[in-house]
């Protein structure tokens, strides 16, 4: 008897994933950048990632194929881009030196980074399993991508002004456990996403996305080090004000 029911189509779409593959190639390049003590491309490839990772999920909904497998994928993409990678290049910075004052001092400094990799799985798995049901305008937890701007950027930036990692040990240490605490706690972050870009705005708007071009471009490293950290501690304040100053 012939089956008439319609056999499901095998395979994956290409253009979302392949824009993945591309943030996945940056977050590897990071690492091996991190490893060779090439931190500003170490940083810059990780901002790069940021871009493509926000960017897959867009060409996805625009070209109308979306995929579990493509969400599984962007996932393991963003662990290494965005977990992996700004663990192995804050390791490479600040925490190496770390055993060079005792042994038991550098390995709390490895531990610190596996710390920031751990949250960031938790992370990313929390995200999956609750995608579904929580308010689309909030992060539960501050995003991945934030925590590996604030770490990264932080490296560039005192990279830049040729501050070594070696003399920042314990600022380093309160970066990524901090960052990795963040990413696994209960904080509410503003995930913009009900952001209309159809919508008006003020003509000041534009003006102000414009300076902040303009900021990026003079000295990148610098501002965007600030918006990551601005926004990493917005979720915070607004917990601490909701609750002690409703």
């Amino acid at each position: 008897m012939k089956n008439n029911e319609t056999t499901p189509h095998k395979g994956i779409y290409l253009l979302p994933n392949l824009v993945t593959t591309a943030a996945l190639f940056s977050g590897f390049y990071a690492i091996l950048a991190g490893i060779n003590l090439q931190f500003e491309k170490a940083a810059a490839a990780v901002f790069v990632a940021m871009l493509l990772d926000g960017l897959d999920g867009r060409v996805a909904r625009w070209t109308n194929t979306q995929s579990d497998f493509g969400e599984q994928y962007d996932s393991l993409s963003d662990l290494v881009s965005f977990g992996l990678a700004p663990a192995l290049v804050m390791y490479q910075w600040a925490f190496v030196h770390m055993k060079d004052i005792s042994v038991a001092w550098g390995k709390f400094g490895w531990m610190a980074a596996f710390i920031y990799i751990a949250c960031a799985a938790l992370r990313l798995a929390r995200f999956n399993v609750q995608i579904e049901q929580v308010d689309k305008r909030y992060f539960i937890g501050l995003p991945s991508p934030s925590a590996a701007g604030i770490m990264v950027g932080m490296i560039w930036m005192l990279h830049d002004l040729e501050v070594a990692g070696k003399s920042l040990q314990i600022p380093a240490l309160i970066m990524t456990i901090g960052a990795g605490l963040l990413m696994v706690s209960n904080v509410k972050y503003n995930s913009f996403k009900d952001f209309d870009l159809k919508s008006k705005v003020p003509h000041l708007a534009i003006l102000g996305i414009v300076l902040v071009f303009a900021l990026v471009q003079v000295d990148p490293p610098k501002v965007l080090f600030a918006v990551f950290f601005i926004y990493s501690l917005s979720g915070p304040y607004y917990w601490i004000r909701d609750k002690y100053f409703r």
